[in-house]
């Protein structure tokens, strides 16, 4: 008789499958909880930075770099083209006004200058030809003038005299007649001689004037050259030290071609390069300060370049308030912090490696028992090298961390393990 096989209901395979099942449902819940908002993460406080939020005095103020400079320059340019013939000091000379620095020859100029001296002496030469020769003719207007004077007054004499003995019937008509001919004649000669005469002194002296007018305009430009070719020899404009000086015996120089530049030594400045960013908060009177030689210096800016370089930076000047520092040399580079505000209390936020990670909205709060820290939305406002400005997230006495947040992802929650 056949007997009737119970069929097991927990069989091993069937184990084994709802282990795998089980197994499975717990990684992935297991994945789920470490990779939610509330996993968790045990780390050394020895490895952490806490720092604690205080109110404090606050000024935004930037970091930049600035190269100390001479207080003016004066740039040498050559005036006109030319060949180095002789060169009188080396760089980094200091000079005086008017020391020579370098000459240089210049044929088409030098010659120029022999042909406009040659004409300004020949056109002086024929002035004075032609000065003679006015003289000249009016000399002989005046001598003509005093004939015809003389001859006029002996017309009037014989004019009056027959005149009179006309009267009483001394002569007759036509000798009357005949001397008062010759004293009109005379008298129309008189006038036209000394009309004459006018208009030539008038005419010489207007030719008079013109010639040295133009023998004026053309010593005017023989000067412009002679100082044309003096400015071959290039001396010192100012007092200072000769910097940047690029020029050779025999090497030619073409017109307008830098030679080098005076760094006058009564003062120095320092020209700081700042990110474009910060280009509409900058402006003339904004002050910052460095330390040098164990000592803290003052500085004040006077200029503002507004155009941008290609690295993405303006250029600004600054003047030394007060004492300039002992030993401070011509391109030295020096470390400014510069003041974008006045000094203000504010809730301060120690800087640490936190805000890579975070961009400063949010930070690890550290709990009032000290063993856990949860994340929390923060807000910043301005920055300083040392903190940054909070308006709201923290209170004063608040404990955060600071360091970096490099290896803990997306944890929520950190546990503070001694």
């Amino acid at each position: 008789m056949d007997r009737v096989i119970e069929k097991k209901t927990w069989n091993t395979k069937r184990i084994l499958t709802i282990a795998g099942i089980t197994g499975i449902v717990l990684l992935i819940g297991g994945s789920i909880y470490f990779t939610s908002g509330k996993s968790k993460l045990d780390v050394d406080t020895e490895r952490l930075t806490i720092s604690e939020i205080k109110k404090g005095p606050f000024q935004e103020f930037i970091p930049v770099n600035g190269v100390v400079m001479p207080l003016s320059t004066i740039y040498l340019d050559a005036s006109d083209g030319g060949r180095v013939e002789e060169r009188y000091v080396e760089d980094g000379a200091v000079l005086k006004k008017g020391d020579p620095i370098l000459r240089m020859s210049n044929t088409d100029l030098e010659l120029n200058l022999a042909t406009q001296e040659t004409n300004v002496y020949a056109q002086q030469i024929q002035m004075q030809i032609s000065h003679t020769q006015l003289q000249t003719a009016t000399i002989s207007k005046l001598n003509n003038m005093a004939d015809v004077d003389v001859a006029f007054k002996e017309a009037e004499r014989i004019y009056k005299v027959d005149k009179d003995l006309y009267a009483k019937k001394a002569i007759g008509s036509q000798e009357f007649q005949t001397a008062q001919n010759q004293y009109q004649y005379q008298l129309s000669r008189k006038k036209l001689a000394t009309q004459i005469l006018v208009q030539d002194t008038a005419m010489v002296r207007q030719q008079d004037g013109q010639t040295k007018e133009q023998i004026a305009q053309m010593k005017a430009a023989l000067d412009m050259m002679r100082k044309k070719v003096d400015l071959l020899t290039l001396r010192a404009p100012v007092a200072g030290q000769l910097t940047s000086f690029d020029a050779e015996i025999g090497q030619s120089k073409n017109k307008g071609e830098h030679l080098g530049q005076i760094d006058v030594l009564s003062g120095f400045k320092v020209r700081v390069n700042i990110e474009e960013h910060y280009l509409s908060r900058v402006f003339t009177g904004l002050k910052g300060h460095f330390d040098f030689a164990g000592k803290t210096y003052y500085l004040v800016i006077k200029k503002v370049f507004i155009s941008v370089g290609k690295d993405g930076q303006f250029q600004v000047d600054m003047g030394f308030v007060g004492a300039v520092p002992t030993g401070i040399r011509k391109g030295q580079t020096l470390q400014i912090y510069l003041n974008l505000s006045d000094e203000t209390t504010a809730l301060l936020l120690p800087k640490g490696g936190f805000f890579q990670q975070t961009g400063g909205n949010w930070i690890f709060k550290v709990s009032e028992d000290g063993k856990r820290a949860y994340k929390v939305p923060i807000q910043i406002n301005r920055q300083s090298p040392d903190y940054f400005e909070l308006t709201s997230g923290l209170q004063p006495g608040d404990k955060v961390i600071t360091s970096s947040y490099e290896t803990y992802g997306d944890i929520q929650e950190l546990v503070l393990k001694k």
